[in-house]
């Protein structure tokens, strides 16, 4: 089974996309399951991850995925992790089986270290217990909070979106560089494949990302790296066809264990793709 564990669907009028407006053009519009399965091969299935902080949201994505016949296979939803009633919130999300993780939008927020807040330490303490993950959408500006985090919480079980977003247009390498190692150094964290066409130049082929690439497997493995269409955003820089293609490029060199792994065998175990839910 391939797993695209990072895309997202939207509809404008619901009115809570603070950061989509006309000037993304190429994506400034609906995008739903039916969009999504003209682009991706047949038999794929995905995880369906948040792109507005309200639980609206997170509920519009749960209808979704139960009204996909099983294509989409998991929810990444949003809580206000610093609100007073935000474990409560997640209790009650996470009766719905088909929510597995949240995510804030870290790299929106004029807080660097908004993470280590107390309350928010209070809401990831209890995603264990609930059986739910963490996906991490930084940019190395968050990173050393996020660093401070994963001390705090080895139990919680964490991934990294989009290779934490290095800036590829401009050849920056540290100190994203070194912040990801350490974060791979703890065996609950894992890594997505995704994102990084969208933080290159227009012009980017396989090449262009293959250090990064290459970077985050010397750092995570073949075992806890999965990939990730991030689309409809990947549309903005190269679309859903040319980011597989360059991943098919960039995966070549490498065994057949890794590739099934990094294709779906990651996502599966991450997710708990396995777990029965009714759909």
């Amino acid at each position: 089974m391939i797993v695209d564990a990072h895309h997202h669907v939207w509809s404008l009028a619901r009115g809570d996309y603070g950061w989509l407006t006309p000037a993304l053009a190429p994506i400034h519009r609906d995008f739903d399951l039916d969009d999504y399965a003209r682009v991706a091969p047949p038999g794929m299935v995905s995880v369906l991850v948040q792109a507005a902080p309200t639980v609206a949201e997170t509920q519009f994505l749960l209808d979704a995925a139960r009204r996909s016949g099983g294509r989409a296979r998991a929810v990444v939803g949003w809580v206000d992790l610093d609100a007073d009633d935000a474990v409560d919130m997640l209790a009650t999300l996470a009766s719905d089986p088909l929510l597995r993780s949240v995510r804030p939008m870290l790299q929106d927020l004029a807080d660097p270290e908004w993470i280590l807040r107390p309350r928010v330490q209070s809401a990831l303490a209890a995603l264990p217990q609930l059986g739910l993950r963490f996906d991490a959408l930084v940019k190395p500006p968050q990173l050393p909070a996020l660093l401070k985090m994963l001390e705090r919480n080895p139990a919680l079980r964490v991934v990294i979106d989009h290779g934490a977003k290095p800036r590829i247009a401009e050849r920056e390498w540290q100190p994203w560089a070194d912040a990801i190692r350490q974060a791979s150094t703890s065996p609950n964290v894992f890594c997505k494949l995704s994102g990084l066409a969208t933080e290159a130049a227009p012009e980017w082929t396989s090449e262009t990302l293959r250090p990064y690439v290459d970077h985050l497997f010397d750092c995570f493995g073949a075992g806890r790296v999965m990939w990730g269409s991030d689309w409809p955003v990947v549309e903005l820089n190269g679309g859903f066809a040319r980011w597989q293609r360059a991943t098919d490029e960039l995966l070549a060199t490498r065994d057949a264990a890794t590739r099934n792994a990094v294709r779906g065998g990651n996502a599966r175990r991450f997710y708990d793709l396995a777990r029965d839910v009714a759909q």
